[in-house]
């Protein structure tokens, strides 16, 4: 963490040279004392009394000058790293693969962005720099009071090692404890985020007070957390306090006996009195430090738990463009297991498309139809086995330039806040309005959109609210067709709108997929789409167990017709 400073080592050390200054201004203070008491006040001396006293203004300032100074450019070198962090762990999100998603909680990824970064930007705005002011200080004035009287000096310093055993005692033993209240933060704000998604279905089955219950409860576990750190304090800091309190009470006592005794100064006991409190004031500062120093470590430790997360689909060494496809996709003896699973979702499937072929994919659910579809773009990559376009493993294309050129609707519409237009130019967003309209027409969604008030200018509510399914799906389809796909893949796109428009659909897409796309995969529900297609690849339980026409099928298959029957049966009921 302290690592990211480099980036900005001028404000850095502008905060350390001012701290130092300050560190000199508050040492020399108790010496303007000194010399006003003992050779003005006591030898009855108006002059030195007076420049004692200009002397001490000049220095009042100069602390002001280089506290304010060592406090803006820390904070100013703090809110950099904040910020490089936030884009560092944004980035990371965005490159991290679909297994990393799969298991990671979106709401702790949010605490860590939010909350985390926070915490490590105060440690570095104002802890950090306690802690080293406190150190500098600590040394600078023991020197000076071991020269003025090393026998109260020593008697003074004997509370800085007891107090430092006490606070690293503190930040061993509750580490952990301030790691789990980011964690619970996380899963309080994970209650928040789906309910906020889902508040429509908590409406809808009425269960606005089980919610309610539910995110108190957790609620109620992060007091009970932080109260936790609260003891953790109580059992520290008041120690602290003891300890500091009876070394003053030590240093009246005994260096009055010395001043009675003539061996000490009236002004060198004012003095030194002073440099007490400037000894005791860093102990007392460290040990503020000390929780916030502890919730840093932990954030720190939980944000780069993200920003050093393996990516696991990435360019290999030695990767190529993806430029030219002639529509040759083959699946050799390809086996696949989610991260976490004990179970395969692909077992040994194999198959090659031939050029300008439209295959239908067709199965029962988590049969492993959309999990052919995720690996062709390297989305996943093969447990066993190979994928290859045009005899070449899709691995050793770049990513971006193989995902570049394979258009994907994905059977969940995501929509993104801005307008219509830009949602359908997501990939392509130099498109021109008449290059969207046209895109739009082909998946019948441009009269509609003309229909509205401000046409393709209308802005899009968060997720798409304001939008039927049927019509958040037509935009995703005219967002796939505007981009310059070689590949089509159409995960059940046409799931979620009634069967004419499908049909419609459907008609347009036909001579576009095979004009446009070297090979298409179209994951079906539908009987039309099956009947269109060059062939149909019938999956069961991982397995691809037929292939061939819907004919073909219709007469070798009795699955297919199983599952035939049962599109029909809805259809009817329909």
């Amino acid at each position: 963490m302290l690592n990211n400073l480099g980036a900005y080592r001028w404000l850095s050390l502008g905060a350390l040279l001012s701290l130092l200054l300050l560190t000199a201004a508050n040492a020399i203070t108790p010496q303007l004392f000194r010399w006003g008491i003992d050779q003005g006040i006591t030898q009855k001396d108006l002059r030195v009394v007076l420049y004692s006293a200009g002397a001490m203004v000049i220095a009042a300032i100069a602390r002001g000058v280089f506290n304010f100074g060592q406090s803006f450019l820390a904070e100013a070198a703090s809110q950099g790293v904040a910020y490089d962090l936030r884009n560092r762990i944004f980035s990371k999100i965005q490159n991290l693969s679909f297994s990393y998603h799969d298991q990671a909680q979106t709401s702790q990824l949010l605490t860590r962005v939010t909350s985390d970064i926070e915490q490590i930007r105060t440690f570095l705005g104002t802890s950090l720099i306690q802690v080293i002011s406190s150190i500098v200080t600590l040394v600078s004035i023991a020197v000076i009071l071991l020269l003025m009287n090393w026998q109260l000096a020593l008697i003074t310093l004997t509370v800085v090692p007891m107090a430092g055993w006490l606070l690293t005692r503190f930040l061993v033993q509750n580490s952990e404890l301030f790691r789990q209240v980011q964690e619970q933060l996380g899963d309080l704000n994970a209650i928040l985020q789906e309910n906020l998604v889902g508040v429509r279905v908590v409406k809808a089955f009425v269960r606005e007070p089980v919610e309610t219950q539910r995110y108190t409860r957790m609620n109620t576990e992060l007091v009970h957390a932080n109260m936790k750190t609260i003891r953790a304090i109580r059992n520290t800091f008041p120690i602290i306090f003891l300890l500091t309190n009876l070394v003053t009470l030590v240093v009246f006592g005994y260096g009055g006996a010395q001043v009675i005794g003539n061996r000490f100064s009236i002004g060198e006991l004012v003095a030194f009195n002073s440099y007490l409190l400037f000894i005791l004031q860093p102990i007392l500062l460290i040990g503020f430090a000390a929780p916030a120093i502890a919730q840093a470590g932990a954030s720190a430790q939980r944000v780069y738990e993200v920003v050093n997360a393996k990516i696991e689909i990435r360019d290999r060494p030695g990767a190529v463009p993806f430029e030219t496809c002639g529509g040759r996709i083959t699946f050799e003896n390809v086996s696949f297991r989610y991260p976490g699973s004990t179970r395969e979702t692909l077992k040994a499937v194999s198959f090659e498309t031939k050029p300008k072929e439209l295959i239908a994919v067709l199965g029962m659910t988590g049969s492993g139809k959309s999990t052919i579809m995720n690996l062709i773009p390297r989305f996943y990559d093969v447990t066993a086995g190979a994928v290859r376009i045009d005899g070449r493993d899709v691995r050793d294309f770049t990513l971006a330039s193989l995902r570049s050129h394979i258009g994907v609707v994905f059977q969940e519409t995501t929509l993104f806040s801005g307008t219509l237009r830009e949602n359908i130019a997501y990939a392509k967003p130099d498109a021109t309005l008449e290059q969207v309209m046209e895109a739009a027409t082909m998946a019948h969604i441009h009269d509609f959109i003309m229909g509205l008030p401000e046409g393709y200018n209308t802005l899009v509510g968060e997720r798409g609210v304001g939008l039927s399914g049927g019509q958040k799906q037509r935009i995703a389809i005219a967002r796939t067709l505007l981009t310059d796909y070689s590949i089509l893949i159409l995960d059940d796109s046409t799931s979620a709108v009634d069967a004419q428009t499908a049909a419609q659909i459907q008609a347009s897409l036909d001579d576009l997929m095979r004009r446009r796309a070297c090979v298409t995969f179209v994951v079906a529900q539908r009987i039309s789409t099956v009947r269109n297609a060059d062939r149909i690849f019938l999956m069961d339980k991982g397995r691809l167990v037929a292939q061939g026409t819907h004919e073909e099928l219709m007469q070798t298959s009795p699955l297919y017709g199983v599952i035939l029957e049962s599109q029909v049966k809805q259809g009817v009921a329909a």
